[in-house]
């Protein structure tokens, strides 16, 4: 059975259609569950949530035991964060804040080996500690490596297709929340979602696939409509939450 991880930036690129949640809680049992799930994808949230280098390396070697395709959201969008959490072995990156192509470019040329770009190394565990041969490394870090950005300011805005025909970003996720905290108006008013369709919009002209964020998931059917393939949903908290609620209803 072909590698689910090895498959996923196919898929992603493809614009077949993806769900995943947020890992927001430090630990490799919880990841380990998770990746027993029948999600597409799990992304951990650095940027959020309190993972040390340890926790998240231990996260994505049970995500990738189970084979799951793991994300992590990046603290910000230096080469030092896109390198920790490549090597460690994550499937990709979602980059936050991202406001021009020329970032866009930086992000991407941070996440692939070559001139001025991810320092190699045959030691982590992404090249399988020393076991993987480096044209093996080289040519799965081409391949496999999934770059997203994620567009989530006002500024941003006006550059999405720029930003979006930038060469190897694989896709841009709408962080819908933020924009509509930037925009100072709630997540369902009508100047938000425009902008979201706008940026859908630029995406589709650019080829782009489309991830996002949204509260309802009632609205999935008009948001695949309107291009997007990939939602990063609810949250292994929520999920613990909803599930916990649900149990506490069950008796009369």
């Amino acid at each position: 059975m072909p590698s689910r991880i090895a498959g996923f930036r196919k898929r992603l690129t493809g614009r077949d259609p993806l769900i995943g949640t947020w890992a927001k809680t430090p630990s490799p049992i919880i990841a380990e569950v998770l990746g027993l799930s029948r999600l597409d994808v799990v992304c951990i949230d650095t940027e959020h949530a309190p993972f040390g280098r340890l926790e998240l390396d231990q996260s994505i070697a049970a995500f990738r035991a189970a084979d799951m395709p793991n994300l992590v959201r990046t603290a910000d969008d230096s080469a030092r964060e896109i390198r920790n959490a490549l090597d460690c072995g994550a499937t990709g990156i979602v980059v936050p804040h991202v406001t021009t192509a020329e970032q866009a470019r930086a992000i991407v040329k941070a996440s692939h080996f070559g001139d001025q770009g991810r320092g190699y190394a045959g030691s982590h565990r992404a090249a399988g500690y020393t076991t993987k041969a480096m044209a093996d490394n080289l040519a799965a870090n081409r391949d496999q490596t999934t770059v997203i950005v994620q567009i989530e300011d006002i500024a941003a805005l006006d550059n999405v297709a720029e930003i979006a025909a930038v060469d190897g970003v694989d896709c841009l996720f709408i962080g819908r929340i933020d924009l509509a905290v930037a925009m100072q108006k709630s997540a369902s008013d009508p100047a938000v979602l425009d902008a979201v369709r706008r940026i859908c919009d630029d995406c589709e002209a650019a080829g782009t696939a489309i991830g996002m964020f949204t509260p309802d998931v009632a609205e999935l059917p008009d948001w695949q409509k309107a291009g997007a393939s990939l939602f990063l949903l609810s949250s292994d908290q929520s999920l613990l939450l909803a599930g916990a609620n649900a149990l506490a209803k069950s008796i009369p």
